[in-house]
């Protein structure tokens, strides 16, 4: 079992990854015997996993209910945080209840911010079950829902209380969703470790096979990194806007498609490959270095060419609305090389047009 802290003062919080978790005593940090908890999941992992997951919670002494939301993206939304506020009324949760994310991005961000709203904030806990969500998503407290304008536009920052990664999960994900989740893994690379690209280069087949020491070790590489920033930077006035790599592009091709129909992963994999490409055009991204990022992608198995049915042009709406826009001029996060990224603002719009036409 491997454990990394978040640090961040009064509300440092433990992340702990390991296989067969749910067997460790006072693994749903802080929660205790006696307390209050509510269990948040969707229909498909319900069938999966939730049981077990009760179950643990229940032999723990933890008084524990249940919601159970549809799955997937196109249900990121305020109407499902609803039915989350009212199960927690209903059965009459009180301030010192603790929510419990089981699942993917979509149940962690709105999970995360039904906790930072009921009654002016509630405890949570991150049981992240996509390999994604495990690198990523479910580390740094960025909770959320979609608006049909834009990915992620209603939300707060509220850090949960742990985050629990059982390797177990990883076992029932379909290959669509461990290729996704590696595309998060490569930003981590590009943007600040430059061994670390090169080790997934090379481990890469030992990845997609889900080595449990190649898998352990990548998961807490991510999330050390991550970890790191955060201390440093938790509400992304600055170097934590680097994470967005591949984002902006990757949040328009997402909204345009229709939530749901691009997985997350696949967006930014191709997201990466503009922000690559806008940085080459630029003069600060090199040719072989841009060679490498797209090689690994495709090796992956992770599209690096943007939708046909989607013109350049309709990508700036999108990328205008981005929580990274700041009085109207356009911050995009890019690579400059293998390991160093940097935001850039100001970059004209035809250069974004003709990178962004250089991956259709």
């Amino acid at each position: 079992m491997e454990k990394i802290n978040v640090i961040l003062k009064k509300r440092t919080y433990p992340i702990v990854i390991g296989s067969n978790l749910f067997e460790v005593d006072g693994i749903f940090f802080p929660l205790k015997s006696g307390e209050q908890a509510m269990l948040v999941t969707n229909k498909t992992l319900a069938n999966l996993w939730k049981d077990k997951v009760l179950y643990q919670l229940r032999r723990s002494g933890i008084k524990v209910d249940q919601v159970i939301l549809s799955d997937g993206e196109q249900y990121k939304t305020i109407n499902e945080m609803e039915v989350i506020i009212s199960s927690l009324l209903e059965k009459q949760h009180s301030r010192d209840t603790t929510l419990i994310a089981l699942g993917g991005g979509v149940i962690g961000d709105i999970t995360g911010f039904s906790a930072s709203i009921y009654q002016r904030g509630v405890r949570f806990i991150q049981i992240p079950t996509t390999f994604l969500s495990q690198v990523d998503a479910s580390v740094g407290g960025k909770t959320g829902v979609n608006h049909i304008l834009g990915k992620n536009m209603i939300g707060t920052f509220w850090q949960p209380s742990s985050v629990v990664i059982n390797l177990d999960f990883l076992q029932t994900l379909s290959t669509s969703e461990l290729i996704s989740g590696l595309s998060e893994t490569i930003k981590y690379a590009i943007v600040f470790d430059k061994v670390f690209f090169t080790w997934i280069e090379e481990n890469l087949h030992s990845l997609l096979l889900l080595k449990e020491k190649e898998i352990t070790y990548c998961i807490k590489r991510c999330c050390e990194i991550k970890s790191h920033i955060i201390s440093l930077d938790e509400r992304e006035s600055n170097i934590r806007s680097l994470l967005n790599l591949g984002h902006t592009y990757g949040h328009a091709i997402e909204s345009h498609s229709g939530y749901g129909n691009w997985l997350h992963g696949e967006a930014v994999s191709v997201g990466i490959v503009m922000a690559a490409r806008t940085s080459e055009i630029l003069g600060f991204l090199k040719k072989d270095d841009m060679k490498r990022i797209v090689n690994l992608l495709n090796r992956v198995g992770l599209p690096t060419k943007g939708p046909k049915s989607m013109p350049p042009s309709s990508y700036l709406p999108y990328i205008m609305r981005d929580k990274k826009v700041i009085s109207g001029t356009v911050r995009l996060i890019l690579p400059i090389s293998i390991g160093k990224a940097k935001v850039q603002e100001g970059v004209d719009k035809n250069i974004i047009l003709s990178a962004i036409k250089d991956c259709q």
